[in-house]
């Protein structure tokens, strides 16, 4: 079984190298890695984000977040960034990610995990089919869609 263990301050450049790696991967605006790895650092010092790491590398990372909601009891979890290097994918690493980060977040007593997935991403989409997302309504059948405005 892989390990997943949660990432302190001190994996902070860790974990802001892969964020800017992910996000240059996929040619997306990330702030410089200095810069990133400040943010992360306090972040996890306050704990107001969740990370976890798999891989000796470590070679992938989740990002969570929480925020309260009327519909549960518990927190809601958002899941905004799940990484593994290209070279890594495929072999298990996401799945052991999402199994943990799912795992934990019902032990903490969450009542719901999101996740944005970008249309044109169809392997990031079937990957969180897979794990038991939706992108529907189970009662109405309706789509779902994830919006946003930055400020």
């Amino acid at each position: 079984m892989t390990e997943v263990r949660l990432a302190t301050a001190s994996d902070a450049d860790a974990v802001a190298q892969m964020l800017w790696d992910f996000n240059t991967e996929f040619e997306t605006p990330v702030p410089p890695v200095e810069e990133l790895t400040g943010r992360v650092r306090s972040k996890l010092e306050s704990g107001a984000v969740r990370v976890l790491l798999v891989g000796d590398g470590p070679d992938g990372l989740s990002l969570t977040v929480e925020r309260p909601s009327v519909w549960y009891e518990g927190p809601v979890v958002m899941l905004e960034e799940l990484y593994v290097r290209p070279a890594l994918r495929g072999g298990g690493l996401g799945a052991a990610l999402i199994t943990r980060l799912l795992a934990d977040a019902e032990e903490r007593g969450a009542g719901m995990v999101e996740i944005g997935v970008d249309e044109p991403d169809v392997d990031a989409l079937r990957f969180y089919l897979r794990h038991g997302f939706t992108q529907s309504d189970p009662i109405t059948a309706e789509r779902a869609f994830y919006l946003w405005r930055e400020l």
